[in-house]
């Protein structure tokens, strides 16, 4: 691992600023002084400080998706009793939580971390990282409707928001669509399809970014690969990256 991302990811710095301080003679790496940033460590054999003092490393960090059932809520701790998502990931040691939410209602794709920056850069309000849903809903939407969603609908007041919309199936007094949005409002996509007169009978995300819930079981999670992490940082907008 290169020193200016260690530093970054132990908290101390940005790796713009990280970078700054190497240079400045500020970081030592098993007693020396390194002065040029992107000199590689090892992060567990390798004892580095900062200004003297020791930088303690961070325990594993984790990234996995789950397969959210419906019924379970997206938070830590529910002061109402219900069941979290905490129950699905028990034989977890390190304490995580999920990156953003999905409504009790809604099952498929929740990424879960102990990676604060990680979570920040993915939950930035101005990202762009592209979140695809397949949902059932009410009925059969005509042309016209359509193209309402696709153009922009009000949801509330002052809020305008989108999604790209296909037709992916259909069945008696019900249509399924792909629904890929970029933003993350409240039930957004419930509200959109209300908006419209065709309530959802059934919303299930099964991607973020170029992450895919695949094969994955209702109730299972893994952990993300090194590439998929990687992949998925990639889709950040720079500015939003330390």
């Amino acid at each position: 691992m290169r020193l200016e991302k260690f530093l970054s990811k132990s908290g101390i710095a940005s790796r713009r600023d990280a970078k700054k301080y190497i240079s400045a003679g500020r970081v030592t790496v098993n007693g020396e002084k390194v002065l040029i940033p992107g000199t590689h460590i090892a992060p567990q054999q390798d004892e580095i400080t900062f200004d003297g003092k020791p930088i303690r490393r961070k325990p594993r960090q984790i990234y996995l998706m789950l397969n959210k059932p419906a019924g379970y809520v997206t938070t830590v701790r529910d002061d109402r009793g219900r069941p979290t998502v905490m129950m699905l990931v028990r034989d977890i040691s390190e304490r995580i939580y999920p990156v953003g939410r999905l409504d009790v209602d809604t099952e498929g794709l929740l990424l879960m971390t102990n990676d604060g920056d990680f979570a920040h850069r993915i939950l930035h309000p101005s990202h762009e990282i592209q979140k695809t849903y397949t949902a059932w809903v009410e009925g059969h939407p005509n042309r016209r409707e359509l193209q309402r969603l696709r153009e922009g609908i009000e949801i509330e007041e002052g809020v305008i928001t989108s999604a790209k919309v296909n037709q992916t199936g259909s069945r008696e007094g019900q249509t399924q669509f792909k629904v890929v949005i970029h933003e993350g409002k409240k039930r957004q996509i419930r509200r959109m399809f209300h908006a419209v007169g065709h309530d959802v009978m059934h919303l299930k995300r099964v991607g973020i970014g170029s992450l895919s819930l695949g094969q994955l079981s209702i109730g299972k999670y893994r952990l993300l690969t090194p590439t998929e992490i990687e992949s998925l940082d990639r889709e950040v907008p720079s500015q939003h990256k330390g």
